[in-house]
């Protein structure tokens, strides 16, 4: 059974699915009882190939304009958007050998053909836009250079449209942008200001909003329950009971009259209408949870200027004119322009499907909605906004491709399958075996053709049971209990701080055995200050105002300018006033913390910023370690500042400052007695960072990658971050559920050792490493390495790449891994959970996870994974409930055919039987909350007593608890069949039902025990452990007959 089901409907993975995987088990799933309801909540695939077709176009068209279109030509103003009133036709041909020629790789035409097969809208895209920028370029066009403001614009106050701004963004128009005296133009026209921003006047943004629209796209309504009813009524065996239930109607009013003649109808009628009611009622709670799922994935928020004030805003909110600010990790919310910024490189993969990062400045500053900032930062200018921008188009189709089904689901869904097609054999058996003596009666009798209405009745009645057996035994219900409980659990996980971004992530967490995690932010707290720091040689404790004003008065004038200097232009935050007039710093922890240093040194930001210009920044990033500028210094000259992690940047110093300020050069005893301070910091569980500059010569271009060598040590700060409350009794929860804690980090090793220790992640038999010597080791090294590895410090993003590969291939373990920047993204794609930091993390880094934690909390990890357990658990009962419920139903309806003649369970009673188990069944057991003893062992008492050993002791454990309650019931019904007598056995073998009955319940539950492991959630178990199940079901024999001695009083 398991090796059919893998063969067939083992190709779905957890995370990445091929399409071909996810054709092939709806192939053979294709005939169910209720489509619609079957596969709603699977992924729509054609959806997702008109958004695949559109990235194609996009891409097209880029590559389009690299190859054939000058900037300023005609063809340079052609855009997506023109395709909605281009005409159909063209030198289509001409246009795709002229770039079959100009391409080496597999020709324009097969690429285009075979990318955009099946999608033929997108298909006359693609041709159309081709067609027409060829003809353009070839034809020499000339678009209009004169541009007429609409009426309703200027009336608005505003002297550009929508329409113009979508064309010279969206279509990278130079031209355009120089003829509205580019970006200043722009600003102007939109009635804005590059430094202050938008004004937030009521007015001014509703006339705002109604001539440039909303940043929101279009998403498919939210079904109204009726719409879940409809659904649930075009379940196939339902409308021929439907029928069924009226033909009764008519033939037994017509014979017996009104109202007795029209129970056995309305009794049916009535049971299709419960069901139905019932089932959309589950259905549409289902739909509503998870829209607000969707919903709350939605939630970005960007850094904006408003009435010259920097305020977080909710990217819905942006509108034309809107300053934003955007760093590394960011996804650019609308289309706009590039005002300023530095090292500004964009991944258009999500538009185009391109790779290749794009350098965006003043030469080239067009940027899209839903690209992401690969590296860099930069001020932009919104200037198109919704549906409006290709990215919403985009959003608008992807949204209704929906989620993977996950492993589980798919599985189950042929367990469905599999068992429907056993039912419908049975049900049909049924008809024959109860239909037989009517139409064997009837041929005798030479009355075949002639039939009274009491047999027409019973002849419907036997079909109609036969069809509800249909009803029962396809458990519909179990590939939708696995979506039920996953939605329930995502609900609630959402009230635990973790939102769920895949369905199939709360299947697998609950497997998971490693937890590759982060430090900062996730087992701290993320709240950092400095407090204490290595100034000119000396050691001064700097927490606190007090301290770190006394420790500016000791320090030479020249140290604390440069030392200000440094910390207030080499940085990614930001010191602005808010509308309260009070200073709020902005940036990450690491920034804030320094930032908040040199303001207590007296040190005033925008004077400093003010007092040089900032030429070059090479931002942070987790591969290099270091954030570096260059300063354009007021009396003449450039200076570098480098700040980065300790040992590196103090590696590429050659001179120090002293205690009078003097630079001197850095020998060997001053360094390694800085690098003792570094160790001792981090011994204090300090994170450790360095401080440096060099003086630029003069034949420094700005184009030249800043140095890495030759730099004055200006000191060193300690920075504290506190292990967030309640990790260390989190890790010892995951220990003791036989989770492994590893932390991955790129900070100083003594810094990650005693964090570790501090949080119980390290322990005495457990290794830790820096990444540079992880690198290093051999295949066979790592295998023996690997395992033991506790701690990584000094990490970059490859390493902890290699290791969670290594980890999930080599090992087979089920990897959960952190990750907050950019550069973790490869990691959290390659893991089987890639879980983002809600508040640290990056918008590249969320997209690529599977649960983002929104508090950024590891115990919020935890409980992720106590949810995981918790949805296993939940569907292995329900499937265990509803199986057995399947199995007796049919059974008894089957048995009692063959050997009576007749069906004790009515069409009605069998309806109920499988609302039971399917709807409310599922309501009941798959919304079980999860419990703490999830998460830990189970209990060795009752394992070796039963000769249990190795890994799968829980399993056979349970597999012998669930055969024991079976036995149980087998021999409670013998012991029922008698209310006072000691001997149930006398006359029992003469019940040809009974026996049948009780001999079929023992031969399927060997079967289900023995071969349905796989959903069951059970293993094959041997002679002793098979005996142990049937004695222990045995003992309830005696009990019954020593409770039957108890005399009770009659009434």
């Amino acid at each position: 059974m398991e090796s059919y089901l893998e063969e067939r409907f083992g190709g779905v993975q957890p995370k990445n699915s091929s399409e071909e995987a996810l054709r092939r088990w709806r192939r053979l799933c294709s005939v169910v009882k209720n489509p619609k309801r079957r596969f709603r909540f699977t992924a729509n695939l054609e959806k997702r190939g008109e958004a695949e077709a559109i990235k194609h176009a996009n891409h097209l068209f880029r590559h389009l304009r690299r190859r054939l279109v000058p900037p300023g030509s005609a063809a340079a103003a052609l855009r997506p958007r023109d395709l909605d009133t281009a005409p159909s036709g063209g030198s289509l041909s001409l246009c795709f050998a002229v770039l079959d020629s100009a391409s080496s790789t597999q020709p324009l035409r097969q690429r285009t053909q075979a990318h955009t097969a099946g999608v033929s809208q997108e298909k006359l895209r693609v041709a159309v836009l081709v067609s027409k920028a060829a003809l353009q370029f070839i034809q020499g066009l000339s678009l209009r250079s004169e541009y007429v403001i609409p009426e309703e614009v200027k009336a608005a106050g505003f002297q550009i449209c929508a329409d113009e701004l979508g064309s010279i963004v969206e279509g990278h128009d130079s031209k355009k942008l120089i003829i509205h005296r580019g970006v200043d133009g722009i600003a102007e026209k939109l009635s804005t200001s590059k430094t202050d921003g938008l004004s937030t006047d009521e007015d001014s943004i509703k006339r705002r909003q109604d001539i440039y629209g909303i940043n929101k796209f279009t998403e498919s309504e939210v079904r109204s329950f009726w719409v879940f009813v409809w659904e649930a009524l075009q379940d196939t065996t339902l409308i021929i009971l439907a029928v069924c239930a009226f033909v009764s109607l008519v033939v037994g009013i017509a014979m017996e009259g009104w109202p007795k003649g029209a129970h056995d109808g309305l009794g049916i009628v009535a049971s299709i209408l419960l069901v139905v009611f019932v089932t959309a009622t589950s259905d549409y709670r289902q739909s509503l949870q998870f829209k607000d799922l969707d919903k709350e994935k939605k939630k970005i928020q960007v850094q904006v200027t408003r009435n010259g004030f920097r305020q977080r805003l909710s990217i819905y909110d942006l509108l034309p004119g809107d300053v934003v600010h955007l760093a590394i990790g960011d996804q650019v919310p609308a289309d706009g322009l590039f005002i300023s910024g530095f090292s500004l490189l964009i991944n258009e993969s999500s538009l185009t499907g391109e790779s290749e990062p794009v350098a965006v400045n003043e030469d080239n500053p067009f940027l899209l909605s839903g690209t992401k900032v690969q590296d860099g930062s930069c001020k932009m200018l919104v200037t198109t906004v919704g549906m409006r921008t290709q990215w919403g188009k985009l959003m608008a189709t992807l949204s209704e491709g929906g989620d993977d089904e996950t492993p589980l689901q798919v599985k189950l869904n042929g367990v469905a399958t599999i068992i429907g097609q056993i039912g419908l054999f049975f049900a049909v058996i049924t008809f024959i075996v109860l239909s037989q003596g009517l139409f064997s009666k009837k041929y005798h009798e030479g009355l075949l053709l002639s039939w009274s209405g009491d047999e027409a009745l019973e002849l419907l009645e036997h079909f109609a049971i036969a069809v509800t057996i249909v009803v029962v035994a396809v458990p519909e219900g179990l590939p939708l209990a696995v979506t039920l409980s996953l939605a329930f659990a995502m609900k609630k996980m959402m009230n635990d701080k973790s939102l769920v971004r895949h369905l199939a992530a709360c299947e697998t967490m609950g497997s998971a055995t490693t937890i590759c995690s982060d430090k900062t932010g996730t087992l701290t707290t993320n709240h950092m200050t400095v407090v204490k720091a290595c100034i000119c040689g000396n050691i001064k404790e700097v927490n606190g105002p007090q301290n770190a004003s006394k420790l500016c008065s000791e320090l030479p004038e020249i140290v604390v300018k440069t030392l200000l200097e440094s910390i207030f232009n080499n940085t990614g935050g930001e010191v602005v006033f808010n509308q309260d007039g009070k200073y709020q710093i902005l940036g990450t922890p690491t920034e804030t913390a320094l930032l908040e240093f040199a303001l207590a040194l007296g040190g005033d930001f925008k004077a400093k910023r003010d007092e040089t210009k900032i030429v070059k920044v090479e931002p942070f990033n987790s591969t290099k370690k270091r954030m570096s500028v260059i300063l354009e210094l007021p009396g003449g000259g450039r200076r570098a500042h480098c700040k980065g992690a300790s040992e590196i940047v103090l590696a590429a110093c050659d001179k120090f400052i002293d205690d009078t300020g003097s630079v001197h050069h850095l020998d060997k005893t001053t360094a390694d007695k800085l690098n003792g301070i570094i160790d001792s910091f981090a011994g204090e569980a300090l994170r450790t960072l360095c401080l440096a500059y060099r003086e630029m010569e003069e034949s420094f271009s700005i184009v030249d990658h800043i140095p890495l060598q030759g730099y004055t040590c200006i000191g060193i700060v300690g920075i504290k971050d506190p292990v967030r409350p309640g990790v260390k009794e989190s890790v010892a929860t995951c220990r003791a559920a036989g989770i492994m804690v590893r932390m991955v980090t790129g900070d100083n090793i003594n810094t990650a050792k005693a964090i570790a220790r501090e949080c119980g992640i390290l322990t005495e038999d457990g290794i830790a490493i820096e990444g540079p010597e992880f690198r290093e080791k051999s295949l066979d090294e790592l295998l023996k390495l690997v395992p033991k590895i506790q701690v990584m410090a000094r990490s970059s993003p490859l390493d902890k790449h290699t290791l969670v590969k290594h980890l999930r291939t080599t090992f087979n373990d089920v990897v959960a891994v952190t990750g907050d920047g950019t550069n973790d993204a490869p990691a959290l794609h390659e893991a089987d959970i890639g879980l983002a930091m809600g508040i640290a993390g990056t918008e590249v880094a969320k997209e690529s996870a599977d649960v983002i934690i929104l508090d950024d909390n590891f115990s919020t990890i935890v409980t992720v994974a106590k949810w995981g357990r918790s949805v296993y658990i939940n569907i292995q009962k329900f499937v265990q409930f509803q199986l057995t419920v399947n199995v007796v139903a049919l059974l008894v309806n089957f048995s009692s055919a063959c050997f009576t003649g007749n069906a004790p369970l009515t069409a009605v009673q069998l309806l109920w039987v499988n609302m039971i188990m399917d709807t409310l069944g599922a309501l009941a057991l798959a919304t079980e909350p999860p419990n703490n003893d999830l998460m830990k062992r189970e209990p060795t008492q009752g394992k070796n007593a039963f000769g249990l050993e190795g890994s799968d002791t829980d399993v056979v454990l349970n597999t012998m608890i669930f055969n024991s309650f079976v036995f149980c019931q087998v021999f409670n019904e013998i012991s029922s069949r008698e209310m006072e007598k000691i001997n149930v056995l006398k006359g029992m073998t003469r019940n040809y039902v009974f026996m049948a009955v009780l001999t079929s319940t023992v031969i399927f539950q060997f079967i289900m025990v023995q071969f349905l492991g796989e959903f069951a959630n059970t293993i094959p178990l041997n002679l002793h452990q098979w005996l142990a199940s049937v004695f222990l079901g045995l003992v309830g024999m005696p009990i019954a007959a020593t409770i039957k001695l108890i005399p009770v009083g009659s009434s």
